[in-house]
């Protein structure tokens, strides 16, 4: 539907499993998605559609709708069954003073005046606790502009390097400011030459310099727009709030602008960057009522709720956002006259089902993440976990040497890392080790054959459940056999 990174990132990856799979994109997302997939070495099979783009398939027909989101080239999807139409509506807002195109309502009206009418809508969940009407993206590019025109000494700015209509806003305010331009980010700088070179962004080239030449210009006429709204550690606006960039270090004269949303969970990693800036100097500009610095590309309330009211669907299902959000905009469904018996909140890999006669959720696909470690590797959820167990409860390896009948020849060594200081825990250690010494002979003495995988569970199992009951924590469990 769009170019953001949470809806094409995983694509190079797909095509390592998937050979050939036919990818249908639009604009800005042709050119983001092959740049991604340039970098891991594969080559995707785009097909380039438009909004009038009508495919036919062998039980459906897919059709697009232009959307409003924070990226330019954002669609929504329409499917026609035999039972009616299913409307994916993929990010939007409605933006009734938009950068490009309005959204292409009556496309939505059609569906819901056909014949067919709409069987199902899935709709964006993202802003579904947010009361306001999302601000237009218009109305934050002439905030941005009165900013800078009062701005004196340097500016730092930092926004989502996929938000491209928000960075066009920043580098024409510089301009119009006689501002010379700094891009800072890997990211940033990938998407704003991709930007550049498909005339999203519109300013001669000579409003741009390298870091290198920011020492010959003056301050008050720089603006540097880096990653890093989020607070990640090692990106562009971390490492120069702490002093760890090789281009620029914070100044007393400096003023530094958040273009950007906290997104859940980022806040106290926003709050250490704009804390070490104040300590460093620099002026802080969030984003408030009185400093519009951020328009979100989601819809709020109201938003969904005229999605519903337009489209006049059978059934609902909430997508995209966190739990709680697809509760809240199922509510709102139920609000706008969707009956509560055809409404879903289903989780990833729930399969919904549609009948002439019923509609079901009986059962489900794997579905799991799947993380990417800097060497391009997959790395199962259960390794991070373990990783994490190991990081917050510590571990204990319980060996135990043997002899050839599997008897033991003296009770378990216990070693811990990261859980306890062995010194000062004798009378803990000693419990530990009676209880995995109990758990083995137990195990020897009720069964005839030894199957180290049955053994190892046994011991972990009952370990844990020990270690717990007295210390309230859960760290990983190793048993190692040695046959002495």
């Amino acid at each position: 539907t769009h170019g953001h990174e949470d809806h094409i990132g995983a694509i190079p990856y797909l095509l390592k499993s998937i050979d050939n799979i036919p990818i249908y994109a639009n604009g800005i997302a042709i050119e983001l998605i092959n740049e991604k997939a340039k970098e891991c070495g594969v080559v995707p099979n785009i097909i380039s559609y438009t909004s009038d783009s009508v495919y036919e398939f062998n039980n459906f027909t897919i059709s697009f709708f232009k959307t409003n989101h924070s990226i330019p080239d954002s669609h929504g999807i329409i499917i026609k069954t035999y039972l009616g139409y299913i409307i994916h509506t993929g990010d939007f807002k409605f933006d009734l003073t938009p950068q490009s195109n309005h959204t292409e309502y009556y496309k939505l009206t059609q569906a819901a005046t056909s014949d067919l009418g709409v069987l199902c809508l899935l709709s964006d969940s993202t802003n579904a606790q947010v009361n306001l009407f999302s601000e237009s993206e218009t109305r934050i590019s002439s905030s941005i502009k009165n900013i800078f025109q009062s701005l004196t000494g340097r500016i730092i700015i930092a926004t989502f390097a996929s938000n491209i209509y928000r960075i066009a806003h920043i580098i024409e305010a510089s301009v119009s400011v006689n501002r010379k331009v700094c891009i800072f980010g890997k990211s940033m700088e990938k998407n704003v030459s991709i930007a550049l070179s498909k005339g999203y962004i519109d300013v001669p080239p000579s409003s741009f310099v390298s870091p290198s030449d920011l020492k010959f210009i003056s301050k008050d006429k720089i603006t540097i727009i880096a990653t890093g709204s989020q607070g990640e550690s090692l990106a562009a606006l971390s490492r120069i709030a702490f002093g760890m960039h090789k281009h620029v270090t914070i100044e007393d004269d400096d003023t530094v602008i958040f273009s950007s949303s906290a997104i859940p969970g980022n806040q106290a990693s926003i709050n250490r960057i704009i804390n070490q800036l104040y300590k460093s100097g620099a002026n802080v500009i969030t984003n408030t009522s009185l400093n519009d610095t951020h328009a979100s590309g989601h819809g709020g309330k109201t938003e969904l709720q005229l999605m519903v009211a337009l489209t006049k669907p059978k059934y609902f299902v909430p997508i995209h956002g966190e739990y709680s959000m697809q509760k809240e905009h199922m509510e709102l469904a139920i609000q706008t006259g969707i009956p509560r018996e055809n409404c879903f909140l289903l989780k990833n890999g729930n399969v919904l089902t549609f009948t002439p006669t019923k509609v079901f959720s009986l059962y489900s696909v794997f579905s799991d993440s799947n993380f990417i470690d800097e060497s391009n590797n997959s790395i199962e959820s259960s390794i991070i976990h373990n990783r994490k167990t190991l990081s917050d409860e510590g571990l204990i390896t319980i060996i135990y040497s043997m002899d050839k009948n599997h008897h033991l020849i003296n009770s378990p060594n216990i070693v811990t890392r990261g859980f306890i200081f062995m010194k000062n825990s004798t009378q803990l250690m000693k419990e530990i080790r009676q209880n995995a010494e109990n758990v083995y002979n137990n195990y020897i003495t009720n069964y005839t054959r030894f199957n180290e995988s049955e053994i190892k569970s046994a011991i972990i199992t009952n370990v844990s459940y020990f270690v717990n009951l007295k210390t309230e924590r859960k760290p990983m469990i190793v048993p190692i056999f040695m046959e002495c």
